[in-house]
């Protein structure tokens, strides 16, 4: 038996996350003839607005010495062309970076979406079973925020370092070829620039940095709380304290925005303060140059110009360290939601999976040693052989915890497990799990319904339906009379069916269930959140329209259900069956 050190565990997956971080940042880079064409452009921008000072400060101190037009005609033409090439140079950089970035966007966003699939919905979050409801919001910021900063990665970080670094090394080479002096100046100032703002921005900024993304996080969480329990908060007088909840996560974010604006600010001044005194050397040295006739009046100014606008130029350099340390925190929360591998206990297709091919209703049956949720060693079910024959209904009961939830994500694919499921003899292990979900589909105890009206939350389930295939389910589950009422199809159910009942949510995802036709519909608590009366009438709903057509029903319930709906009953305790 092999042991595995905990610091060696604890590496592996820090490794890991570092792979799928530097895997997250490459894929953020637009391609290589995209990205390469805008440090172009943003070089010959700031070539440009160097140029301009530079060439602007010989005109006029040529112009001062009164020499023939002839003389000055081209720097005339210099300043002009400049001066439209800095601008017009600008605005292809911004157009030509940015549309690369966000075409990149989409490719990451596709990307996550991807790796995130496989993992739903037991592996988001593996290893933590907090709250669904935070998870979301925290998923949410991940998936919106997290990744919309790291088009960053080229805009503020790659381009800007290197367009800027060409620009600053060359206009430095400019400057020693006119007195080396003022060159070996102008580039031991560049180099104390560069270091004084980083450690300033890293100083002022650094942690605020590194904390925008998880407080931001936070805050998004506490309003999707709030806003998605507002009627029990209502209910139970907690909205003050869910409302103080959402202030706090927004205060602590506004005097982290607020920090980094400080620190931005900071470094801004540094970099200033060192152009000035670039420009103080410049002259230092250029001076006792002009006298000795090694330089010129307008040579000299030039010298002295030229470090305010290298300065100008270069002033974005220190900034992109505080950018990087931003899209890199964000790519590490990212790697974090969508792991490099999936987490143990979710199923994977095989690269040689088979289509499952079922006709009419199959039998399914579970032979199961133990299954457990992802990223938690306990298993939650054990021990366990379940059948359900042809056209069966049956009720499946037990306590709180009893593992019913994960019986149903291990039917449905959701959960892997150790032990053998066949459907119509046919081991559901080598075949996709797509097909598996066709043939076995689950309605879930807190069915989502989308904030649209009726007709598209029942699409969802078959996008080829009719109207009048629609309202012919719609009667199959009650719901018939209630949706005519209601102004027909088109009526709204507002955002997760906040305008029906409990009651109806069920009956729209039955109705669902039903037009996606599954031959095997398992059904995890649907009256757990009604009243007795309803409960019983769509127990009975339930199963009389699994009994008119053929299909097999595992009804997962704490509400008593008559005898002549049901063939036979079984109950879970302590993750396997005992009855």
């Amino acid at each position: 038996m092999s042991v595995i050190s905990p610091v060696r565990a604890t590496t592996d997956r820090t490794t890991s996350e570092s792979a799928q971080t530097r895997r997250i940042l490459r894929l953020a880079l637009p391609p290589a003839r995209r990205l390469w064409a805008a440090i172009a452009l943003g070089a010959l921008s700031g070539g440009s607005a160097v140029a301009l000072l530079g060439v602007s400060a010989w005109l006029i101190t040529r112009a001062a010495e009164q020499p023939a037009l002839m003389y000055i005609s081209m720097a005339v033409v210099g300043v002009r062309a400049f001066a439209l090439g800095r601008a017009f140079f600008r605005y292809l950089e911004r157009l030509a970076g940015h549309d690369a970035a966000f075409r990149r966007l989409g490719d990451i966003r596709a990307d996550l979406f991807a790796r995130l699939i496989p993992l739903g919905p037991d592996g988001v979050g593996a290893g933590d079973r907090r709250d669904d409801r935070a998870r979301g919001g925290e998923l949410l910021t991940r998936l919106a925020d997290d990744a919309d900063e790291l088009p960053d990665y080229a805009l503020r970080v790659v381009q800007p370092v290197v367009a800027g670094g060409v620009v600053v090394l060359a206009s430095a080479v400019a400057a020693f070829l006119l007195l080396p002096a003022a060159g070996v100046a102008l580039l031991l100032t560049l180099a104390a620039a560069f270091v004084a703002g980083t450690l300033v921005n890293r100083w002022a900024s650094g942690s605020a940095e590194r904390r925008i993304a998880p407080l931001r996080a936070a805050l998004a969480a506490a309003l999707h709380e709030l806003v998605t329990d507002l009627d029990l908060l209502i209910a139970f007088d907690a909205l003050p304290e869910a409302g103080e909840r959402v202030r706090r996560a927004s205060a602590r974010l506004t005097a982290a925005v607020r920090t980094r604006a400080a620190g931005l600010g900071l470094t801004a001044g540094a970099v200033s303060l060192l152009a000035g005194i670039a420009t103080v050397l410049a002259l230092a040295t250029g001076i006792p140059a002009l006298e000795s006739g090694r330089l010129n009046g307008p040579a000299l100014a030039v010298v002295a110009m030229l470090p305010l606008a290298v300065f100008e130029v270069f002033g974005t350099l220190p900034l992109a360290f505080g950018a990087w340390r931003r899209v890199r925190a964000s790519a590490e929360r990212i790697a974090d939601t969508v792991p490099a591998e999936l987490p143990e206990g979710i199923p994977v297709d095989a690269p040689d999976a088979a289509t499952l091919a079922v006709t009419g209703v199959p039998d399914v049956v579970l032979e199961l040693r133990t299954a457990h949720w992802p990223g938690e060693a306990a298993p939650v079910l054990r021990d366990l052989r379940l059948r359900l024959a042809a056209g069966e209904r049956v009720v499946l009961s037990g306590p709180t915890g009893a593992g019913k939830t994960a019986l149903a994500h291990v039917l449905t694919r959701f959960l892997d497990l150790d032990g053998r499921y066949t459907i119509d003899g046919v081991d559901v292990r080598g075949v996709r799990q797509d097909d598996v979900r066709r043939v076995v589909g689950l309605v879930e105890q807190r069915p989502y319904l989308f904030d649209s009206d009726l007709r598209q939350n029942l699409l969802f389930a078959r996008d080829t339906a009719t109207d009048d295939e629609l309202l012919a389910v719609l009667d199959r589950v009650g719901l018939g009379e209630w949706t005519r009422e209601r102004g027909g199809l088109g009526s709204a159910v507002g955002e997760r069916g906040a305008l029906v009942s409990g009651g109806q949510a069920q009956r729209i995802a039955l109705a669902r269930a039903l037009l996606a036709d599954f031959p095997v519909l398992v059904v995890d608590e649907p009256t757990a959140n009604v009243d007795a009366a309803v409960a019983d009438r769509i127990v009975r709903d339930i199963l009389g329209t699994a009994a008119a057509d053929g299909r097999t029903v595992l009804l997962i319930s704490h509400t008593p259900v008559p005898d002549a709906l049901v063939t036979r009953r079984i109950r879970l305790e302590g993750g396997t069956l005992v009855g």
